[in-house]
């Protein structure tokens, strides 16, 4: 008999490995469709926020858990992190795992206005939690717009 410990930890490994497995199926997908790698630009994306909170790669590779070479070949598109090291990179940067899950393809973009979603991202004054509660108001409010609306139809 499994303990409630054992019975999680075994429904943890699984949803990992599927999130991992799907992730690198859309990443190819989206690399196949549209020419681009899909690791390059969350790599990319990676060294805009490292370099914009201005925290050395190493430094970010620290607090994040993974190996500075590991996390210089993620930023330069040779290697595709899975999720799990992408939020540990996320919580290393101080930024929602969510954020990098959409720029490797993982999560769809959130609809609504982009300048809407980068204004609420980039508020120093709201928690990592706070922004996403307020992303979701968000893209719920312009769902019910848009299912409401005339022209949507």
């Amino acid at each position: 008999m499994q303990t409630p410990g054992e019975f999680v930890r075994e429904q943890v490994t699984t949803v990992r490995s599927t999130v991992d497995r799907v992730a690198g199926s859309v990443a190819d997908s989206v690399a196949d469709a549209s020419g681009v790698s899909a690791v390059g630009s969350v790599g990319d994306f990676i060294r805009e926020q490292r370099n914009a909170a201005r925290v050395s790669l190493r430094e970010l590779a620290r607090t994040a858990g993974v190996s500075n070479p590991y996390l210089s070949q993620v930023e330069r598109g040779l290697r595709k992190p899975s999720a799990e090291i992408l939020a540990s990179i996320a919580r290393g940067l101080k930024i929602s795992a969510e954020t990098l899950y959409e720029q490797a393809g993982i999560l769809d973009r959130r609809t609504g206005n982009p300048d809407t979603v980068a204004a609420i991202r980039n508020d120093d004054a709201l928690s990592e939690r706070h922004k996403a509660v307020l992303l979701e108001l968000y893209e719920t409010y312009v769902r019910e717009h848009r299912a409401s609306s005339p022209a949507a139809s």
